[in-house]
């Protein structure tokens, strides 16, 4: 994704020169065609929702901090996680009013400053991690980055996917007929309950921190989520199966600020850069082998049982069929382009 943040810094620059001459000018810049000083040493605000054992802490957050260090341009990115800045939709607001320095985010919650990115959280959008990947290294994605940045100020540095959503409840679910009668947990936004549709769902708006106690009171029958998060809130032991149905790819953007992407300086933005790009490369593998230990586990230990002959097609053609019903024509355009990065 090296070369394409380049170009996209490049155009983010030209834009700022433009927009702000008399600074730059002042700033100044060195001989060896860095970037003009823009403060010295400059301290980040990386917040997310997860814990310190999630692969989303361990091998981002934690490894873009790392690596920021570690390139010594006078950066420091000091982390905040499990949402001790605010909730997702706290969050977000508070980096584009300037609160906030930095954040991960999945697409869901950013769709409520820029409606259009919400579309990356769609039912079977992605097939996989890599498809995600593929989307974002390429210039399909440049539109709607580009879109959203110039709607909100907010830069997006990369994105990873934390895993597929899987289906729990206590009963199998391989089809959307299985779904029928069953009170379906979906988090409160409007793409995953345009999903839950899409699914033949029956969803049920929850809090994520109350899951746990709705699942055991039954408040709920059942819920979707990565593997990660259902084992990081420990929902295997309020529910009897996890069906395989890989419905959609959990996104994470990195993003920064408007205020605090503008106060570094491109030798600084070079290294955030490259310290998401690294990040980049471990998540997914983090995630993997996260999933992999979990299910195990789960089986061995008899926590629950893998349903992992779920009819992914029949959720997949009419997941797609709802979608292109009922996406307006700026979603359906980043839908399609979505679609068109699949193998």
């Amino acid at each position: 994704m090296m070369a394409r943040r380049n170009k996209r810094r490049s155009a983010a620059l030209a834009v700022t020169v433009l927009a702000f001459p008399m600074t730059l000018a002042a700033c100044g810049s060195d001989s060896e065609g860095g970037g003009g000083e823009a403060g010295g040493d400059v301290t980040l605000q990386l917040a997310h929702s997860y814990t310190e054992t999630q692969p989303q802490h361990r091998c981002g957050a934690q490894v873009i901090a790392d690596e920021v260090a570690d390139a010594g341009v006078g950066l420091t990115v000091e982390i905040f996680p499990a949402s001790q800045l605010g909730g997702d939709a706290d969050r977000i607001a508070s980096v584009v009013s300037g609160d906030i320095d930095m954040d991960i985010q999945g697409a869901s919650a950013l769709g409520a400053v820029y409606e259009p990115v919400a579309v990356l959280d769609a039912a079977y959008a992605f097939d996989d991690s890599d498809h995600l990947a593929r989307f974002f290294d390429g210039d399909a994605s440049d539109e709607l980055l580009d879109g959203f940045e110039s709607e909100t100020g907010v830069h997006t540095l990369g994105a990873w996917s934390a895993g597929m959503r899987e289906f729990t409840a206590n009963e199998p679910i391989r089809s959307p007929d299985d779904l029928d009668g069953l009170r379906m947990r979906f988090p409160n936004s409007p793409q995953f309950l345009m999903n839950a549709k899409a699914l033949g769902a029956d969803a049920t708006e929850v809090a994520y921190e109350e899951l746990f106690l709705a699942l055991q009171q039954g408040t709920v029958d059942g819920q979707e989520n990565p593997i990660t998060n259902i084992a990081a809130s420990s929902l295997q032991d309020v529910q009897d199966y996890i069906s395989m149905s890989d419905h959609q790819a959990n996104s994470n953007l990195v993003i920064v600020g408007a205020d605090a992407w503008k106060g570094l300086s491109e030798e600084q933005q070079g290294a955030l850069e490259d310290a998401v790009d690294a990040a980049e490369e471990q998540v997914p593998q983090c995630v993997a082998e996260d999933e992999e230990k979990t299910l195990t586990e789960w089986q061995d230990n008899g926590d629950m049982e893998v349903v992992d002959d779920v009819d992914v097609e029949a959720f997949r053609t009419q997941a797609d069929t709802y979608l292109r019903d009922n996406f307006n024509a700026d979603q359906l355009k980043v839908y399609e382009a979505v679609r068109g990065e699949a193998q």
